[in-house]
């Protein structure tokens, strides 16, 4: 079966990343969720695309997708239990870096993730721009374009390049948050903050960075980013150093072995 998933996920991506990339520069129809938070006519475009694909295949399996679909999840709740007979459920970003591609910011994409069994079996994220397809299944290893990818072999926090993101309502919890950033920037070589959660976190599972933290993230944003990078031999767990679920209210992913000293510096 999860082969057929890594099908239907690939094709599913492609098509989406499609959409974004016909519809990028062009003049956008924005409406907002929150203050800042903008939806574009290409993230519905793309979520429908996404799912009339699976539902092709996978006619009974749950779907939880940013925009929403059918009443469920678009605010990142922790859902009830699934059903005995439904333990498989698609989690879904069509467009991740909505406020980049609002504003022509060449830093998108999609992310795709199975789970079963609440378990994330299968993740994919792709960049439609520089068509970059970054792939992993549970115990198969992590991939990009087909080759295997891993983490950094960074030991040294003052030689790490770090990426964070803000939250959408950062202006309610500013000081905190910049506080943290402050730390950071003042031990770390370099900090980005590149607007695409499941970029950066594709990033570090290849080594192009170090480590990653952001705040109130939702399940669509980390679901593939959280396999990838365990599987290319990484580590992801929340500010206090515990275990990290799609509900966790932050997340710390690292190459492993800059985790305990990434902690020292969130948790001051």
């Amino acid at each position: 079966m999860l082969e057929k998933v890594s099908q239907v996920g690939r094709a599913a991506a492609l098509a989406a990343g499609a959409i974004i990339r016909q519809n990028y520069l062009k003049p956008h129809h924005i409406t907002l969720k929150g203050d800042i938070d903008p939806v574009t006519e290409s993230d519905l475009a793309a979520q429908e695309n996404i799912i009339a694909l699976i539902r092709q295949t996978f006619p009974d399996h749950g779907i939880l997708a940013e925009e929403g679909v059918g009443g469920e999840g678009a605010r990142g709740h922790r859902p009830p239990p699934l059903p005995p007979l439904s333990p498989y459920r698609w989690i879904i970003d069509p467009l991740d870096g909505t406020v980049n591609f609002a504003h022509g910011f060449p830093m998108f994409c999609v992310s795709i993730a199975f789970e079963a069994a609440c378990v994330v079996q299968y993740g994919v994220v792709y960049d439609p721009l520089r068509e970059e397809m970054f792939e992993a299944s549970r115990g198969g290893g992590a991939f990009l374009n087909g080759e295997a990818i891993r983490v950094s072999q960074t030991d040294k926090l003052e030689r790490a390049l770090l990426a964070t993101g803000f939250p959408y309502d950062i202006r309610e919890r500013l000081p905190e948050t910049l506080a943290r950033l402050g730390r950071m920037l003042g031990t770390a070589q370099g900090v980005r903050r590149a607007g695409s959660a499941a970029l950066d976190m594709c990033y570090v599972a290849c080594g192009r960075l170090d480590g990653f933290w952001e705040e109130h993230l939702k399940p669509w944003d980390t679901a593939a980013g959280l396999l990838l990078i365990t599987e290319a031999g990484g580590r992801i767990t929340n500010f206090d150093g515990g275990p990290y679920d799609l509900y966790s209210p932050n997340i710390v992913a690292s190459n492993g072995i800059l985790h305990s000293q990434l902690l020292s510096y969130l948790s001051e």
